[in-house]
Formats: C-alpha cells, sequence, structure tokens
C-alpha cells in the first residue's frame, strides 16, 4: 500500500515506524503545502493517509481506505472531503501528559518554588516556615470541576484524587458511579456546574456542540476566585468571554494551552488571540504543549501501526470517528 504522511505534525510520527509494521509498503513524506506535480500525484493515490488537514484545498485522495488523525482531535477534516471508501480514525495516548500538565499547573499556584528559589537568592526568606505572613495554601483544599469525562477528563480525574481534591464532572452523557467523581452533572446543568467548583478544566473537543459552551452566562456564575484550564479546544471557551473575565478580575485566573489562533502557512509567529491576553497578569499562557510529550509520540505511533496493519490484513481499524 502506499502510506502518505502528510505534513510536519504528521512526520513526527515516521521514524521508525517500519519496525511496528507487519509487512513492507511504500511510505512517502509530503509537506504541508504541496507545490509538486509528484506531491499531488501521491496525496491523490494514497491508500493511507496520516494527517491532520484535509480540505477543498488539498486534491481528493480518491483511492483512500484509510484517514489517520495522529491526535485526538478531528476537526481539521473536513468529512464530505473524505471519500465512500475511506475510514476517520483518531488516537489517543496523550492522557498522562495532560494530566501532569494540569496537575503541574495547578500546584504552582500553590506551591511558590519559583519565587521562593528567586526570593532566597537575594537573601530573602518570605516563606520560611515559622514566619506567619510566609505560609501558602494546599492544593488538596480546591475543588477541581472537569468538563468532559473521556480520556483526559478520567486521568485529571485521578490525580485530583491523589491530592484529595473533590471532584465533580459535567458530561454529554450521565456519568454512572465512579470511583474519582465526588458528583456528576450532565451539560444542560451547566450553570449550577460551573458555580460549585474551585477549578474548571475543559477537556471537551470542538464540534458544533461544544464550541462556545462555556461563554458569558457561565463566566457569570463562577466562584470569584475560580481558575479556569483549557487543555480541550480552544473555542470551546468563548474567546471574548474568557478575555472579559479576565481582564475585569472576576475571575481569579487562568491556564490556556489551546488557543484561536495558530501558525500557518502565512504567518509562523502570531500572537494566540485576537485579544491581549498577553498583558494581562493572572493568565498562564502556554502553546499547546500539555500533550507532546515522547510518551505520547510513542502511545500514537503504535495505534497508527496496528491500524495500518489492520487495514493491511482487512481487518477493521480501531478508534473509528463516527
Amino acid at each position: 500500500m502506499k502510506i502518505v504522511f502528510h505534513g510536519s505534525n504528521a512526520l513526527t510520527f515516521r521514524e521508525g515506524l517500519e519496525a511496528l509494521l507487519e509487512s513492507e509498503h511504500e511510505i512517502v513524506e509530503l509537506p504541508n503545502m504541496l507545490l509538486s506535480d509528484e506531491e499531488f500525484a501521491a496525496f491523490t493515490n494514497a491508500d493511507i493517509m496520516v494527517g491532520v488537514a484535509l480540505n477543498t484545498a488539498l486534491p481528493s485522495p480518491r483511492k483512500l481506505k484509510l484517514y489517520q488523525v495522529p491526535g485526538a482531535g478531528v476537526d481539521g477534516i473536513d468529512r464530505p472531503c473524505l471519500p465512500s471508501s475511506a475510514l476517520l480514525c483518531n488516537c489517543f495516548g496523550h492522557e498522562t501528559a495532560i494530566a501532569e500538565y494540569v496537575m503541574s499547573a495547578l500546584l504552582s499556584f500553590h506551591v511558590p518554588l519559583a519565587d521562593a528559589d528567586r526570593r532566597l537568592r537575594t537573601g530573602d526568606w518570605k516563606y520560611w516556615a515559622g514566619r506567619p505572613k510566609g505560609m501558602r495554601t494546599e492544593l488538596g483544599d480546591r475543588s477541581i470541576g472537569i468538563v468532559g469525562f473521556g480520556h483526559i477528563g478520567k486521568a485529571v480525574a485521578a490525580r485530583a484524587k491523589a491530592f484529595s481534591m473533590p471532584v465533580s464532572v459535567i458530561n454529554r452523557s450521565p456519568v454512572e458511579e465512579h470511583e474519582h467523581v465526588d458528583v456528576a452533572y450532565t451539560l444542560d446543568e451547566l450553570a449550577a456546574f460551573v458555580g460549585s467548583v474551585d477549578i474548571i478544566v475543559n477537556t471537551l473537543p470542538l464540534t458544533s456542540e461544544t464550541e462556545g459552551l462555556i461563554g458569558a452566562e457561565a463566566f457569570a456564575r463562577m466562584r470569584p476566585d475560580a481558575i479556569v484550564v483549557n487543555v480541550g479546544r480552544g473555542k470551546v471557551i468563548d474567546e471574548a468571554a474568557l478575555f472579559a473575565a479576565l481582564r475585569e478580575k472576576r475571575i481569579g485566573g487562568a491556564v490556556i494551552d489551546t488557543w484561536y489562533v495558530y501558525p500557518d502557512g502565512g504567518n509562523s509567529t502570531p500572537m494566540p488571540s485576537q485579544f491581549a491576553f498577553h498583558e494581562l497578569d493572572n493568565v498562564v499562557m502556554t502553546p499547546h504543549m500539555s500533550g507532546w510529550t515522547h510518551g505520547t509520540i510513542s502511545r500514537r505511533q503504535k495505534v497508527i501501526a496496528e491500524n495500518i496493519n489492520r487495514i493491511a490484513s482487512d481487518q477493521a481499524p480501531i478508534n473509528v470517528v463516527s
């Protein structure tokens, strides 16, 4: 089969793939932007495509059997551009990394290691045990609300429980009794959910149902010291409403890893929003890095290889996106 890795994201999973495949295949590496006739032909004649973008600006891969997204989100795939012969699959494996990111970010609000180090280098002993003004808070005293209870939500809940945090979740479908969940809500109870917790972590993908889900009304219901963490898709949280709540300090702060503007062929260094989040002092900004670890790459590569092996042997692939 002709297996095409399209774009820089997909190519991250290319090295060492042959060792995981059960038979030999032709593997072609293509850049994000197709330029030559050979690149167009390879794209058009792919049996399996690994990538994150398919739209009307690209050729039609008319022979395609499988479009494998090397991640969880499939919002970059224009479904009508897939031929009827093709299945769309995704992969996960990022939940461990993202859960570690979330807990690290939340701990930073309570364990001021960097500030303590900076101060002690100048002889400032502010946090010395025994000084009443140097006491810090504890993460275990805060309640956490997780929006979406899939792979990431479950991983975050398990780690939050390890810190003895009360855990609430909100999900499209009801969450049955779970060892790491104290209270469960459905999406129609969003107002009550956001007002009941100290920390709100979005893990949802972007769909027509989730876009703008957390908007002005939700921010109006949040506690004044609430912390919002976004490791799902950026647009699940309304951009203008988030910025206004932070700028006016109606919530305590935010940790934002997923954004509204990303680098593209026209601009490789854009600011991540039309609003000046970078001017706010109550925001931690990171460049969509929460799930990007060696472990994530390895786990996803194994899924990609498994699906190639399954297609090659006429078996059904895993993680089919309906």
